[in-house]
């Protein structure tokens, strides 16, 4: 049923992310009517078309029930395997390539035997791969905090830095002590993240509130690819200040930025209600250590979705 509903009720799909066939879904919903005495599904002829007022009402139990469900499993191989097992992880570009590796490599000394998968996504993509359960953790600044099935977790705060080649005008006026404004920026070709990217939010809203338009030329998902085409000249870049490393990024200049753009929040996501293996609690405070096991779990219980300031 769960299935059914994400996949927008299109029984070939909801086959395919089953591995199994058509018939089969088709026989299993007709199963579980019959078993309930009600119709849970909407139908135009044998086509699926939505839920029924009783469906709606019965989704958010199954949900729960698959949640318990595979919680009973962790729970079990927590005590049956310590140590082993596998730890799904969510997260942006920008975080996997900036902010996770070193928490990452710690994990891997601490916890060998532990298989680690990390995938990346836009902010939605993490959350729908949490909701899910495709992964156990995501990490992403934007979206996570407006589902209320996830629990969104403050980890650290951050600033944007506008990225130039070395001698850009922008450059020299910031080294006699010139400061760098909005209006001064709106003068240049921008390159910076796609909406909904590493607080593209807040960067748009800077401009709008000065009754500015500023010329993006390119906009990318992730700091990278801004900093090859600033490089080959094509404008001026506004990243995430963790994205620019002076050893790395010999070519470039970098400007603080934080007086211009508000600050962000980059925020660590788990699903409501879901069983969590020591090994995973661990993780999260390498990654984030105000983020105790006593602080996740106290999390967890709220009824409430929310941020939760630490």
């Amino acid at each position: 049923m769960r299935e059914t509903v994400r996949r927008g009720f299109n029984l070939t799909e909801v086959a395919a992310a089953l591995h199994t066939s058509q018939p089969g879904v088709s026989r299993q919903i007709r199963e579980l009517e019959e078993e309930l005495g009600v119709d849970i599904f909407v139908r135009a002829g044998k086509r699926l078309t939505g839920l029924t007022p009783p469906g709606e009402t019965v989704l958010p139990i199954v949900e729960r029930l698959l949640v318990e469900a595979e919680n009973l499993r962790r729970a079990g191989a927590d005590y049956a395997a310590v140590g082993r097992g596998t730890l799904t992880i969510a997260a942006t570009h920008s975080q996997a390539r900036y902010a996770l590796p070193h928490a990452v490599r710690d994990f891997a000394r601490s916890y060998p035997e532990v298989e680690l998968h990390l995938h990346q996504g836009s902010p939605r993509q993490v959350a729908e791969m949490l909701r899910s359960g495709e992964a156990d953790i995501g990490i992403a600044t934007e979206a996570l905090a407006e589902f209320d099935d996830l629990v969104a977790l403050p980890c650290y705060r951050w600033t944007h830095a506008v990225v130039v080649p070395r001698g850009h005008a922008l450059a020299q006026e910031a080294a006699t002590g010139l400061g760098l404004s909005l209006q001064r920026l709106a003068g240049f070709p921008l390159i910076t993240y796609e909406p909904g990217y590493t607080g593209r939010g807040h960067i748009d809203e800077a401009f709008q509130r000065h009754g500015l338009a500023p010329n993006v030329v390119l906009g990318a998902m992730d700091a990278d690819v801004i900093k090859t085409y600033v490089e080959l000249g094509m404008g001026v870049g506004i990243v995430a200040s963790i994205a620019y490393d002076e050893e790395r990024d010999t070519a470039l200049q970098a400007i603080d930025a934080r007086h211009l753009f508000a600050t962000n929040l980059t925020r660590l996501a788990l699903r409501r209600g879901a069983f969590l293996r020591s090994y995973v609690y661990d993780f999260i405070q390498s990654f984030a250590p105000p983020l105790t096991r006593a602080v996740v779990e106290q999390a967890q219980r709220a009824e409430a979705a929310g941020v939760f300031e630490i």
